[in-house]
């Protein structure tokens, strides 16, 4: 008997030191909130995990208080864990960039960061708590609420219990059947996406995507035929421009929009970062790759300005910047294989600061440069890459240190995109212009990430407006644009090309351009950053970060 009752005094020891979870307890009921409202990608079992540690009893008072203190922390790795933040290692490889902001774009996205009416909330929350907390035990609501969002989750992803909203029309358009029209080739064999949205069957569909990818590429003639036609190509490549900024900004009816021939209104960039959307359009000749294929050597056949070098046509680079940060000018020559020498700056205007604090030139002036150049030239042909980034976050006004306001700049490059191909036309010269798009700029922000974040390719980042214009044609296009409806994707660019390369466009006395975009190549919505992918099934966004379970995108 006595040896029996150090044993039964150290359970009852163990049994009387059951205590609450203190100030914890507003820490899970913060949690709880931002999952209501979907701001979070809650892993259920991780935190129920943490509530075990955090109950589980200690004799010592002061190891108990001890272990509260030790596991700050983890109660913060496992809250940003939960939410849509950028991981580390996103952060980490986006060190060097970060380091090249100004100081007061920096004070900018901090400002931006915080959500006061989040902050004011959490203030009447925690007073609520600590009303409430005199009288009842939270620590049995918060341990009951949690284990009943695990049990909820046995099922599927916990973000399909909270309250969503459908997706915008265009979003829906982007993946739904009835998005396919006569204008666009079938969507390849082999994506249909009749099972179930599980994380499996998610997976399972974006490896059949990349392998059916693998196999699709453009053809263009070996050769152009004695009759071919010379003409210009300028692709020029806006960053920070979606369909989702232009509604925001009330820019969706711009003249500019209406004065080209085809747009290609249901286009996706692939990707929500510069590096990544110039090596993917340069590539655009083969099907959409994974973005760490982009940094692997590929099909030579890939290099869009590449199979227009072998026809003739003369590389050129153009930028509105030095193309430095970011080593984005290094990632075109590497990635997307273009070598021509960029196109003298000297002599051009700077008409904005950019977030680096480095000039961003006056594109109206580069535009004309490039028209005067190309008049000079004994070039018959030309084929030009044009970046432009008058449009990205934080770019300021000249001797200011605050953000300029988006619309103004986009009226303004709207403007003179627009006065530039009313005086192509007035040139006489053959030019086939492409403005597409990098990415949008994120101007309003969602759940997931703030406004002017691009860390997740979100569908309203890379929804971007792709216009396409002939001009110096001899039966010049009439009315309204040739909207096309369908998916399409970088594929398409490739595409249109390659059917216009002899020229025979500008000399025809009767151009169809139903016909010239008849059946063009429909790519699934698939966008993908380092370590964030999204696409578009049945109709839903759906994500996947860091290689974890797919979550529908909280909208």
């Amino acid at each position: 008997m006595n040896s029996d009752q150090p044993v039964a005094a150290s359970s009852s020891s163990f049994w009387s030191s059951w205590r609450g979870l203190g100030g914890w307890n507003f820490y899970f009921l913060v949690k709880f909130a931002l999952l209501w409202y979907g701001y979070l990608n809650f892993h259920a079992l991780s935190n129920l995990v943490f509530l075990a540690w955090l109950l589980l009893p200690l004799p010592s008072l002061r190891l108990h208080r001890l272990r509260h203190w030790a596991s700050i922390p983890i109660g913060f790795a496992l809250l940003w864990h939960d939410t849509w933040l950028p991981g580390l290692s996103s952060i980490l490889s986006q060190g060097d960039q970060l380091a090249g902001f100004s100081a007061a774009y920096l004070l900018d996205l901090a400002d931006r960061f915080i959500n006061w009416q989040m902050v004011g909330a959490l203030f009447v929350l925690l007073v609520l708590y600590l009303f409430v907390a005199q009288w009842v035990r939270i620590t049995v609501l918060v341990s009951l609420m949690l284990i009943w969002l695990n049990v909820l989750t046995i099922a599927g992803p916990a973000m399909s219990l909270l309250p969503t909203r459908a997706a915008t029309p265009q979003v829906v358009l982007n993946q739904t059947p009835a998005a396919a029209n006569s204008q666009a080739a079938p969507v390849p064999d082999g994506l249909d996406q009749s099972a179930a949205p599980t994380s499996a069957s998610l997976t399972a569909w974006l490896s059949r995507f990349y392998e059916s990818e693998r196999k699709r590429v453009t053809h263009f003639p070996d050769s152009l035929p004695a009759d071919s036609q010379p003409f210009d190509i300028l692709v020029i490549n806006i960053c920070s421009l979606a369909w989702s900024d232009m509604d925001a900004s009330q820019l969706r009816n711009h003249p500019l929009w209406q004065h080209f021939d085809i747009m290609l209104t249901n286009y996706n960039s692939a990707t929500s970062y510069s590096g990544p959307a110039g090596i993917r359009l340069l590539r655009a000749s083969c099907g959409q790759t994974s973005h760490s294929d982009l940094y692997k050597p590929t099909d030579s056949r890939c290099y869009l300005f590449d199979n227009l070098a072998k026809l003739g046509f003369k590389e050129q680079l153009m930028m509105d910047h030095t193309g430095v940060f970011g080593n984005y000018l290094k990632e075109l020559r590497e990635g997307g294989d273009i070598q021509a020498p960029l196109m003298l700056q000297a002599g051009i205007a700077p008409e904005l600061t950019s977030f680096d604090g480095s000039p961003v030139l006056n594109d109206a002036q580069l535009m004309q440069r490039w028209l005067d150049d190309r008049s000079k030239s004994s070039d018959a042909r030309s084929a030009t890459f044009y970046n432009l980034i008058p449009l990205h976050d934080g770019t300021r006004e000249m001797g200011s240190t605050k953000t300029a306001p988006w619309k103004p700049r986009a009226q303004l490059l709207f403007d003179q995109i627009d006065a530039f191909l009313t005086q192509l036309e007035k040139s006489g010269r053959r030019v086939m212009v492409l403005v597409v798009p990098e990415h949008g700029a994120a101007l309003q922000g969602d759940k997931m990430q703030m406004s002017g974040l691009r860390d997740i390719p979100s569908p309203d980042i890379t929804h971007v407006p792709v216009g396409i214009k002939f001009v110096g044609m001899k039966a010049p296009h009439q009315g309204q644009p040739l909207n096309i409806d369908a998916p399409t994707s970088l594929l398409a660019i490739s595409e249109i090309v390659s059917r216009v390369v002899d020229g025979q466009v500008f000399n025809a006395p009767n151009v169809n351009m139903s016909v010239l975009t008849d059946k063009l190549p429909q790519t699934p919505v698939v966008s993908e950053n380092d370590g964030a992918v999204v696409m578009m099934y049945q109709g839903k966004p759906w994500i996947r970060l860091n290689g974890g379970d797919w979550v529908r995108y909280p909208e």
